[in-house]
């Protein structure tokens, strides 16, 4: 018997901004300029949804210990910049959590500074303060589950009746170890088919969350997107145009 929800947990990166398809372009770039080209599906793979230790220890293995440091410290200072020209929350996210009644957190695998900056940039911040985590602060990232263990903990609640929001296959994939039911949105960069799997509900549109969330808990999970609105493209929006990890 699946408990009812008493814990929403958000995803940062393509789950409350739309900061993925920053992060992607600014990948294929430095992975060209730095001699490791990629293709949007390896960034994707490699990269989306992964912790600051996990990404470096890949391009260490690749390109060694000091292009990692060069790589990620670029990442950092064009992504910044990105993201003060202009950064958007996720479509349709605003609204939903406007109708969302239970308590809410965000577990990410980026840094707190990073965090503070783009929810800041976006007017988000203030609706998570003191209820924001970090892959820093445990001994494993995504797609372990320990992040997503250690903000149920600190909100005091039961893994089982918490529900992540993830954008990501390690997001997905730690919610799943954690014991949590996970809502995966497919309106980012990574398909819907990607995200499928068990206890998992794929949804297209997030004006669909607080109903996903509310519905009952005994509802069946599906691989198959529940949205019936045609998805949103916004200009530049393919996978090729960009984003953060």
């Amino acid at each position: 018997m699946i408990k009812p929800a008493e814990l929403v947990i958000f995803d940062c990166d393509g789950v409350l901004v739309d900061t993925e398809r920053i992060a992607l372009r600014i990948q294929l770039a430095l992975g060209a300029e730095l001699g490791w080209p990629l293709t949007p599906e390896d960034a994707v793979d490699r990269f989306i949804g992964r912790s600051k230790e996990s990404i470096c220890e890949q391009i260490a293995q690749r390109l060694g210990p000091q292009t990692a440091a060069l790589w990620w410290q670029e990442l950092l200072r064009r992504h910044r910049e990105a993201v003060d020209t202009g950064l958007e929350a996720v479509d349709g996210l605003p609204g939903a959590l406007e109708e969302i009644t239970l308590p809410v957190c965000v577990a990410s695998s980026g840094s707190h500074d990073k965090m503070r900056h783009t929810l800041g940039v976006t007017g988000l911040y203030e609706r998570f303060a003191g209820r924001i985590f970090s892959a820093a602060e445990v001994a494993r990232g995504k797609p372990a589950p320990d992040l997503f263990l250690h903000a149920a903990r600190q909100m005091g609640a039961d893994p089982a009746a918490c529900v992540v929001v993830e954008d990501s296959l390690p997001g997905v994939l730690a919610a799943r170890a954690a014991g949590m039911r996970a809502l995966a949105y497919a309106g980012g960069l990574t398909p819907p088919h990607r995200l499928a799997g068990p206890a998992t509900v794929v949804f297209t549109d997030m004006r669909e969350l607080p109903g996903l969330i509310t519905g009952s808990p005994d509802r069946p999970v599906t691989g198959q997107p529940v949205s019936g609105r045609p998805r949103q493209e916004r200009a530049g929006s393919s996978p090729q145009a960009g984003r953060t990890g």
